[in-house]
């Protein structure tokens, strides 16, 4: 069964094996822990990057209260992270310490830049068995030591709006497509729309695109690693996330503009859509003033008669180590600290997220109905994304495609199937070229 390939790694974007991995800063490992500054790059898991600072920073004073070590962080928003990452490896220049997606592991890990977490190394920070198996998969290439730890587990859900639902007459979220559609219609009035989107966001897109492929029994890969993109499954689960704008009209068209991670879940939590197909971000939906009462979830709907009950992509953010880093005990000590029990409830508590680490769930806050549905989603309705070299482009490439015909959508073109084709059977010539 495809649910089942949870436990494979997931890759994304394969880059040059010849980059060499970027330095941390002047200060020697040899120094003391209180001359020492460790450079971190974190992504943004709130509401802003302002947000993220806010979040992170008593944990870091923490840390450096702790043991002497400075931490100087920078919040990097996703749109730029990757090409951070990227530009860092080929300069030298970059920080010793810093998140990724999960689905970057293995082909992050392809450079030698990152630094192996073999067995005496996890030792260094607790050990492998106090994470979640599902989330330490994808954290590498099977086979091979890991070179991330997972820091937020996280699944895709149906975020919906109680109050407005039975203001409408809904009773119940929506268990398929086709009543997803049908609520949406209900719930778009003068004053709110049914759905919400990040049109403009390129990995928002070809997550979402890619959930409703394998809806459809599609793939973007054979199991050879060929691409197939021009295929009617991948046509078909397209067309159902731009019919949100250009058939069902549920969804606002400026959507398509949306492009910085956050506009959509604030339009949910003003009362400006009563849906949004997000990670888990309970808490920053609450930072946003949402009442939390109203804030219901579900796990993504299929279309009835769908060939996989699939509702998510396997998500998650990781924390890993540049290999050359100056710094690199102190840099495991930072690990350590950002994935101990004690700061994964707090920052997973503050974000929404689900912890990466089990002992966490004894927290009362993590004993709750959401957290249960995305437990269960992650455990049964999600896929990773495919492990193959070129996940990086395919992604840019058919995340762009959406992003063109969405926005096509929201200026009153219809965009066909025979258009959706056409614009796939572009990107993957783009890809083997």
């Amino acid at each position: 069964m495809r649910l089942k390939r949870i436990t494979s790694a997931v890759a994304v974007s394969l880059v040059a094996a010849s980059l060499a991995g970027c330095g941390g800063n002047e200060e020697t490992s040899g120094g003391a822990a209180e001359d020492v500054t460790l450079t971190y790059w974190a992504s943004n898991q709130g509401t802003s990057l302002e947000n993220d600072q806010e979040v992170l920073q008593p944990q870091l004073d923490a840390f450096t209260a702790k043991t002497g070590i400075k931490v100087d962080v920078e919040v990097v928003p996703w749109s730029d992270l990757l090409n951070r990452i990227l530009a860092a490896t080929a300069s030298g220049e970059g920080p010793d310490v810093l998140n990724i997606g999960n689905t970057w592991s293995a082909s992050l890990q392809a450079t030698g830049a990152l630094t192996p977490f073999d067995d005496a190394t996890m030792a260094e920070i607790g050990g492998a068995d106090r994470f979640l198996a599902g989330s330490l998969a994808a954290t590498g290439a099977p086979g091979q030591p890991p070179t991330a730890v997972p820091v937020y587990s996280l699944a895709y859900g149906l975020y919906y709006n109680k109050s407005m639902f039975a203001e409408a007459g809904i009773t119940e979220p929506p268990a398929t497509w086709e009543e997803l559609v049908e609520a949406g219609k209900k719930l778009t009035t003068p004053e709110h729309w049914g759905m919400s989107i990040e049109g403009g966001s390129v990995s928002e897109n070809i997550h979402n695109v890619f959930v409703f492929s394998e809806q459809q029994g599609g793939s973007f890969f054979d199991d050879a690693g060929k691409p197939t993109f021009d295929t009617p499954e991948n046509v078909a689960g397209i067309k159902q996330y731009l019919d949100l704008i250009q058939t069902d009209k549920i969804t606002n068209p400026s959507n398509a503009e949306y492009s910085n991670g956050t506009e959509a879940l604030a339009d949910f939590a003003s009362g400006k859509s009563a849906m949004v197909m997000w990670q888990a971000a309970a808490g920053s939906l609450e930072e946003l003033g949402m009442d939390p009462a109203d804030i219901g979830v579900a796990p993504i709907p299929a279309p009835s008669g769908a060939a996989e009950d699939v509702a998510s992509i396997v998500a998650g953010i990781n924390l890993a180590v540049f290999d050359n880093s100056e710094h690199k005990p102190q840099a495991l000590d930072f690990v350590e600290f950002m994935t101990s029990t004690p700061t994964q409830i707090q920052l997973n508590k503050t974000y929404g997220s689900l912890p990466a680490v089990t002992e966490a769930y004894s927290d009362p806050a993590f004993q709750t109905e959401a957290v249960e549905t995305f437990k269960s989603i992650l455990d049964d309705k999600a896929v990773p994304m495919p492990a193959v070299p070129e996940e990086s482009q395919f992604e840019t490439l058919v995340g762009t495609a959406v992003k063109n015909m969405l926005a096509q959508a929201a200026s009153g073109t219809v965009v066909t199937e025979q258009a959706i084709s056409e614009q796939l059977a572009a990107a993957q010539q783009q890809l083997a070229g």
